[in-house]
């Protein structure tokens, strides 16, 4: 929980850290991930990270979780994380309104600036709260691309 803390810290830099909490028996949180994935391609050259944090059973960590981490290609993304060892001071230390009562739950961060969404994200949602970070993929080769061929 300490080393999770300090990665959901301010970082003194211009990149938009997106922290997705989810499990891999979530409905709601696999229905989400796509639209993740799809946010991860478009802004792949923008200074976005992109993490995804298991609150599955540690048990689950070596068979569902790997073969879900592996069948979508996140595997570079997915920290593994104890749901069990989280006290309720992880919570309020780290988060303004999240108490760890349900998943999924997205987390983003650029400097001082926080947003917290606790429910499944729609595409427009994840649109809008990335874009209020002022990253968009107006700002990419990919969409630049797009704009000019319609």
């Amino acid at each position: 929980p300490d080393q999770i803390s300090d990665f959901l810290s301010a970082k003194n830099n211009d990149t938009l850290y997106v922290t997705n909490f989810f499990a891999t028996w979530c409905g709601p949180c696999m229905r989400e991930i796509p639209h993740f994935q799809e946010k991860m391609e478009e802004l792949k050259n923008q200074p976005v990270k992109w993490t995804f944090v298991s609150l599955d059973k540690r048990t689950d960590w070596s068979t569902e979780v790997k073969t879900f981490a592996e069948e979508k290609g996140l595997t570079e993304n997915i920290i593994l994380l104890d749901g069990a060892a989280l006290g309720a001071d992880f919570f309020s230390k780290n988060f303004k309104n999240w108490d760890g009562s349900g998943i999924p739950f997205t987390f983003m961060r650029k400097g001082d600036k926080t947003d917290e969404y606790m429910s499944m994200m729609t595409k427009e949602q994840l649109d809008q709260k990335i874009a209020s970070f002022g990253i968009n993929a107006e700002n990419s080769a990919v969409s630049g691309e797009n704009k000019k061929s319609k």
